[in-house]
């Protein structure tokens, strides 16, 4: 089997990138070891993300947001609190027009999405499940052995295969990984009050504590803990995990129900020394792992899918190479410090807020309510939340590649 590119890792980030090269004249073969019919049970992951507007406008431009859109609440109001403090900074998108800051979405509905516009693409071959066994690297191409025997020839592969990257391990990339000592309890509550489309980030010593707005009155919580007591919470029975999350949810969205099961994720930091090798690129998690608190992993990944595909249908067009070092080598600059960048941010917010010193809870606290009257610089943050700040690709921008 011949194709353009071969991607390892059907996910949230390689489907994306596969639809957007098929659709665009640029065939794909997809390698995912997940079957699909499991990757859409109701019992998935338990996950919901944040799709920013600017990934938002990729998911758009490449087809797949009209399946996702039922499944999507919007964020019109962001509130960062810190602990029980009466300081805040509250995030309003009507200060910069009509649009929300973004959604957010159960990780099954876009994995069914993904599913369904991937199986629709004439140049996207889908193989799943199934278990990559050997991928060569050689001077003018690649060579995949998959275990049934198939053998895919490319010009370029794409690991799109997670934090643990099988693919990016076995081309020698290393990575730089440190954990942060907690770990996120997902859920989804339903409570009688409505959300209002506000998002809620609160700032406690163990770790962040996110309510994230569902459909309906539904709210996705993502609940960072310090690892070692969350076996003993992970153990309660559901009304006295109910009553241990009620303390922390607060009464402002009324009674709180669970909605399914909870799930449990280790946190930690990470990213590879390098995002192309020879003949191979890396994105989403295989590129770079980062802490949930600002909500942005699917969204950097996302940013990766629209700048590799801008990259790879431009040389195409030219009939370069697609394997080319200098092509390889564009999307890695471009990506990289936009990528470091975020790391950055969200690692430093991590650990200036999870701790409880009296003098950072001051200074952060003050720094919280200065930057709440700040309104040039509140609609530059806006801005950033919305993913509209950078170098955008055309996709981001709403444009067809």
């Amino acid at each position: 089997m011949e194709t353009d590119v071969l991607i390892v890792g059907g996910g949230l980030v390689g489907g994306p990138l596969a639809c957007a090269l098929a659709a665009a004249g640029v065939s794909a073969t997809v390698v995912d070891a997940e079957d699909p019919k499991t990757a859409v049970a109701p019992e998935f992951d338990g996950r919901a993300s944040a799709v920013a507007l600017g990934p938002q406008r990729v998911l758009a431009a490449i087809g797949l947001w009209p399946a996702i859109a039922p499944y999507a609440a919007a964020i019109e109001q962001i509130r960062v609190s810190d602990g029980p403090s009466p300081l805040f900074v509250h995030y309003d998108h009507r200060a910069l027009g009509d649009e929300p800051f973004g959604w957010i979405v159960e990780n099954r509905a876009m994995r069914q999405a993904i599913l369904q516009r991937m199986v629709a693409l004439p140049a996207l071959n889908l193989c799943a499940p199934a278990r990559l066994v050997r991928l060569e690297r050689q001077t003018d191409k690649v060579v995949a052995e998959l275990a049934d025997g198939t053998s895919i020839s490319a010009a370029l592969a794409v690991a799109a295969d997670g934090r643990a990257s099988p693919t990016r391990a076995a081309a020698g990339i290393g990575i730089s990984r440190w954990d942060y000592r907690q770990t996120a309890i997902v859920c989804t509550v339903a409570h009688s009050r409505p959300h209002g489309g506000a998002a809620q980030e609160r700032f406690l010593p163990s770790g962040p504590f996110a309510i994230l707005p569902l459909p309906g009155n539904r709210s996705s919580v993502v609940w960072s803990e310090k690892s070692h007591l969350v076996p003993a919470i992970m153990a309660q029975d559901d009304e006295s995990f109910r009553r241990e999350l009620g303390l922390r949810f607060g009464r402002f969205l009324g009674d709180i129900a669970l909605e399914g099961p909870r799930f449990a994720y280790p946190l930690s930091i990470q990213f590879a020394d390098a995002y192309a090798a020879h003949r191979l690129v890396l994105v989403g998690d295989a590129a770079h792992g980062m802490h949930p608190v600002a909500g942005q992993g699917m969204n950097m990944g996302l940013r990766d899918v629209a700048a590799l595909a801008e990259v790879l249908v431009d040389a195409k067009r030219l009939g370069i190479d697609l394997g080319n070092a200098a092509v390889l080598a564009c999307y890695a600059r471009w990506r990289r410090f936009d990528n470091m960048l975020m790391l950055g941010i969200t690692d430093g917010l991590v650990r200036l807020f999870s701790n409880d010193i009296a003098p950072l809870r001051l200074a952060r606290d003050l720094g919280l309510a200065a930057v709440d009257r700040m309104a040039p610089l509140k609609r530059f943050f806006m801005r950033h939340a919305m993913g509209l700040v950078g170098d955008l690709p055309r996709l981001m921008k709403g444009q067809a590649l």
